[in-house]
């Protein structure tokens, strides 16, 4: 994997692809979600408030060339960046018209700088004609379509109002295979009504079917949400974070070696956080993990097969 961290991290990734860092811009198009707007509920996730992925430039009158432009600046300014990615972030980046979504696109890579996008959706708002345009944007630009999967269990999904079962998953993978489209499942360890056992399953379960990459998150509580009801009941108990150290390193350990972890730990907003405190701790628990990959000599791809 070439680096110290015993995982093929993102960064490498993206510094072997362009040799240099990139840095996302992300981007709030204005979308909703079909599970929250009626088409399947009005709840959404319970683990999302009514802000939801949102960053809430759109609502703020900010169009996605204001976006990208202040995006470049700041990162020029911060970073001294050359190269950049958008990253359509907030909600479902699919639920929408091929129209409007190749409008969304066009405006987010009108730079030279810009050398591809991130695109994140549901494995339930896609079919043909939408990876269709996606994938020809793929022959020019570095494509990476993400899917909220967040569990491989059926009954977890249910449990969380997701919305859709892991087949809808599955089969948006399909859809973009022979193309040049990178896929990336989001996975949250922690859900309610599962052990290390399951989650673990769900590592196997998802290895197996030709994803490109994982971002791996810890389910956190945040203020407005049915999960902050079931926490405040005594219905849910949020993992320790030695438990979520662990977890996370036997997950990676997992995953086979050519698949890009691009996260492993989540970024709550500290003002809206219930629990687990530890969870804003980022730093802490990055330097955890990697003296656990130390001591249990585990690294990416050391269980797949066995």
């Amino acid at each position: 994997m070439g680096n110290n961290r015993k995982y093929n991290d993102y960064n490498s990734y993206l510094k072997k692809l362009y040799g240099r860092r990139v840095q996302k811009i992300t981007i709030d198009a204005g979308l909703t979600c079909p599970n929250r707007d009626g088409s399947l509920s009005t709840a959404g996730c319970i683990y999302c408030n009514n802000r939801g992925s949102g960053s809430g430039a759109f609502i703020k009158g900010q169009s996605i060339e204001e976006q990208i432009n202040n995006g470049r600046k700041a990162m020029i300014r911060k970073y001294n960046a050359k190269l950049f990615l958008a990253y359509f972030q907030s909600y479902t980046n699919t639920y929408t018209s091929l129209k409007n979504m190749k409008t969304m696109f066009d405006k987010a890579l009108c730079h030279d700088d810009m050398v591809g996008m991130a695109i994140g959706t549901r494995p339930d708002c896609i079919d043909k004609e939408k990876i269709e345009l996606i994938a020809s944007y793929a022959e020019n630009y570095l494509v990476w379509l993400e899917y909220g999967l967040q569990s491989a269990h059926n009954k977890t999904l249910a449990l969380i109002n997701r919305g859709h079962d892991f087949k809808s998953f599955k089969d948006g993978v399909k859809l973009a295979q022979g193309t040049k489209i990178n896929i990336c499942a989001h996975i949250i360890l922690g859900l309610p009504g599962e052990n290390r056992k399951m989650m673990l399953e769900t590592a196997d379960k998802i290895s197996c079917i030709g994803i490109h990459g994982v971002k791996i998150h810890l389910l956190y509580v945040i203020k407005g949400t049915f999960l902050e009801r079931m926490y405040k009941r005594g219905e849910y108990v949020c993992m320790d974070q030695q438990e979520y150290v662990e977890t996370i390193c036997e997950f990676i350990g997992r995953l086979p070696e050519n698949i890009i972890i691009q996260r492993i730990t989540g970024d709550p907003n500290k003002h809206e956080l219930i629990a687990p405190q530890w969870s804003i701790k980022r730093n802490e628990t990055f330097q955890m993990i990697q003296k656990e990959f130390d001591k249990t000599g585990m690294y990416q791809g050391k269980l797949t097969g066995l």
